[in-house]
């Protein structure tokens, strides 16, 4: 694998690693009326960084952000943390894979094809 993949996929985990915490903060808080959701993102940090290689991909760092109030009033959004957790682990499961395949690939290589 190339560096900047492998840099790539090391950062993304890490990030969607720290949504899925988040996410389950707000699960957790979802009937606290003063206690106000987070979100994370890196996604178009990390976009822009890959063009520059693995060292500027390494410095990206993911953000928390407060959420801001709902227009529409205060009640918790459970079905879009659900969601929320959902497509992130999904995507956390995905990259996993990736890697396994990749891992499995080297080890045929390093076994001579066997």
């Amino acid at each position: 694998m190339d560096p900047v993949s492998a840099a790539l996929i090391t950062k993304s985990l890490d990030g969607l690693a720290l949504r899925l915490e988040v996410t389950a903060t707000n699960i957790a808080n979802a009937n606290s009326r003063t206690y106000r959701p987070s979100r994370v993102t890196f996604e178009d940090s990390l976009r822009a960084a890959a063009a520059k290689g693995p060292d500027a991909i390494a410095a990206v760092e993911p953000r928390i952000e407060a959420l801001p109030r709902a227009p529409f009033g205060d009640e918790p959004r459970t079905d879009l943390e659900l969601d929320t957790a959902a497509s992130t682990a999904g995507r956390y499961s995905a990259l996993i894979d990736l890697l396994g395949r990749q891992f499995d690939i080297s080890r045929t290589v390093i076994r001579g094809g066997q």
